[in-house]
Order: structure tokens, then sequence, then C-alpha cells
């Protein structure tokens, strides 16, 4: 506190995800300062953490560039810009994740002289490299949750502080296995295989109904195994009924992502943070994705490496199967499943990859690092 007031903090989110990392900085931040005041765009969880919700963000977890997102994100920028610069005045904002959002955002505060951090900054060693220059001219510091960006960023002569993965230290133990089967009605002598079609609508129309069928054939070929669908937390249930059309043939689990994840035999994944959580459960999987063919030839114009999921980047090699695009179809997602679930030594093998990454990352408790940050420029 300083000249009798509290010092101020703006969060900013756009997704699940990047709320529920907000969550564990607000945790870390309330308990070595109290007073902060902290507002920010998020969810229902961060509102529960004690930070004033500015926007509820439901709105803007989708991809595309409809008319209608586009014009919600214009406006809803405009209103922020204004809110922070005549009102509420933030001694620093965070921008979590949520990159050709928060990019744009970050041009106004920097005009406006805000001090801006960015935690989980965008992927510009994936795609769109030119955006590290946006970077350079707005973030005055970065937040990274991968070691290999350490060097990047420094070489742009950014100020940046490697704080850890972190779903490394936030990540639930495994679930007890019989525990969870019984809750959930699930045959103990079968095999799991679990399907995660995405956080996102755009990802139900493109991929639910291509999982649907490839475990569809995969049960009818191996009666040995049964599946289950995550329903994300932030989608509705007409979401799902849509593509599911009341089709009772799969369970239904929401809100129990990470306990599913853990005890399951095999995934089948859109791409996705959730992949990076298989990894650490040490569970195999495919990934498979695809949407309209001109984002994905735009994908392939701006990318800068040729993986797509984590696993397979932060290692540099092809551990985890990528069925992208043409090669998203069920006789290439069957014919994986099957790989993972019946050939014995390519499973273990497949397991003992996936149990090398987790030491590639840090034991930092990143959320806690991120809060330090804060604290000592505030």
């Amino acid at each position: 506190m300083e000249n009798g007031k509290f010092k101020k903090l703006f969060i900013i989110t756009g997704e699940y995800s990047g709320s529920m990392h907000a969550v564990k900085v607000v945790e870390c931040l309330k308990a070595q300062n109290p007073e902060l005041e902290i507002e920010g765009i998020g969810d229902d969880n961060l509102a529960k953490a004690g930070v004033k919700l500015f926007e509820n963000h439901s709105k803007m977890s989708a991809m595309g560039l409809t008319p209608k997102i586009l014009y919600n994100h214009i406006m809803l920028g405009k209103r922020l810009v204004d809110y922070l610069t005549k009102e509420y005045k933030p001694d620093l904002v965070l921008l979590i994740d949520y990159g050709a959002f928060n990019l744009s955002i970050s041009k106004f505060l920097k005009k406006h002289n805000i001090k801006t951090f960015y935690y989980i900054p965008p992927q510009v060693w994936a795609s769109r490299k030119w955006r590290i220059n946006t970077i350079k001219k707005n973030i005055d510091k970065v937040l990274c949750i991968f070691p290999f960006e350490v060097e990047l960023y420094k070489s742009y002569g950014i100020d940046v502080h490697y704080c850890g993965h972190p779903l490394v230290k936030q990540l639930p133990e495994k679930a007890d296995r019989d525990e969870f089967f019984e809750k959930h009605g699930l045959d103990k002598n079968k095999k799991l295989v679990s399907i995660f079609p995405g956080s996102r609508v755009f990802e139900l129309k493109y991929l639910m109904q291509l999982f649907i069928k490839s475990a569809k054939i995969l049960q009818k070929n191996h009666p040995d195994i049964q599946f289950v669908i995550s329903h994300a937390p932030n989608l509705s249930e007409e979401n799902y009924n849509k593509y599911l059309k009341n089709d009772s043939t799969f369970k239904i689990i929401k809100g129990e992502n990470q306990a599913l994840l853990s005890i399951s035999d095999a995934l089948i994944l859109a791409s996705g943070t959730v992949a990076l959580e298989a990894t650490l459960y040490q569970v195999p999987m495919i990934i498979s994705y695809k949407g309209p063919w001109l984002f994905y030839f735009i994908y392939l114009l701006v990318r800068c490496i040729k993986r797509v999921s984590l696993p397979n980047i932060i290692m540099d090699k092809s551990i985890v199967p990528e069925l992208l695009q043409g090669k998203a179809r069920t006789k290439y997602i069957v014919h994986e499943i099957e790989k993972i679930l019946y050939d014995e030594e390519y499973r273990q093998n497949y397991i003992s990859q996936l149990g090398e990454i987790k030491s590639k990352l840090s034991e930092k408790y990143s959320a806690q690092e991120v809060a330090n940050a804060i604290v000592e420029n505030i």
C-alpha cells in the first residue's frame, strides 16, 4: 500500500483454462498481500476466488472470424480500455494466454503507460513468430512456462522470467480407478478409452461426430473396450445433445476431466493443454484435429514448427500420433487406438517416453512465481 491507497491489479483471461490459472495466481497473491485490489475478465471460478469481474468471458471462448465474434471482441475491448484508463487505473495488468485479444489490448495499455505482464504468452515459437515484435513493444515482462522459451525472448531483448509449467504442481493426483469406475457404473473388466472433443463449440462441430463414429467401430470390433465422453465444463448440455441426439451408447462425464484422464487406458483428444495433462499422467493418447480447409492452409503458412501437440514439441520428436485435417479419419483413429491398447511393446515404450517429459519441466510452483513477480513490481 502506498499513500493510503490499495494497489490495483487487473487480470485478463479469455477461456476456462486461463481463468483456472488465474485463480491459482490470485490465491498466492492474496496470501502475500490480502489488501491487493483485483478485478478482471474471467469466469465464475475467478469470481469465487475474490476477483470482481468486469466481464464473464463465456462469450469469448470461440474460434473463427465470424462477424458476431469479431464484433463482441471489439466492443469488449473498447469498453475495457475505457474502464482501465479512465476509471480503474490499475498499477499492473496481467494478461493470461488468449493471444489475439490480449496482444490487441496490450497496444492500448502501452499507449496509456499501464504496466503489463504476460503469463503464458502466445506460442510464437510454434506459429506467427512476428508476434514477438508486438510483445517486445508492449509487454513489460513475459512470464513463460516452457524452459526453451527463455532463450528466444532474451534474444529479442525482452524481460523474461521462467515460472515453470502450471500443470506440474497444480495437476491433482491420479484418481482411484476402482472408485471412479464404481461411481460412474463402468465395467472394471473392460479397457477405458476416453474422448475429449474439445472445449469450444467450434471443436465439437468438426470433431464430435468423427470421434463418436470411431468409438463405435472400435467398440464393435473389440467388446472389451468401453468409452466415456468428457463434457467440457464451459459448454452447455445443448451443445452436446446436438451431436449425440439422445444416443445413450456412451457415458458423458462432466466436471471430472483430470480424474477421467488419469484412469483411462487410452485417449482420443482434440489438440490442446489436455495433451500435456495426459502426458503428466502417462496415459497414451492420439491427437486428432480438423477445421475449415481455409483455416488449415493459413495455419500451414504461419506455423514455425511441424509438430502440433505439446508432448511432441517439448521432446522435439514424434511420440503422440497427430491425425490432422485429411488424416482426421475414422480408419486412422481406430488403427492408432488399437496399437495403443493391443501392441504391448508399443504401449510400454509410449508410456516410458511420456515419463521423460515431466523431467523436462521445472518443479517450480508457477502461480507462486507469477505472484512474486507481481508483488515485486507493484
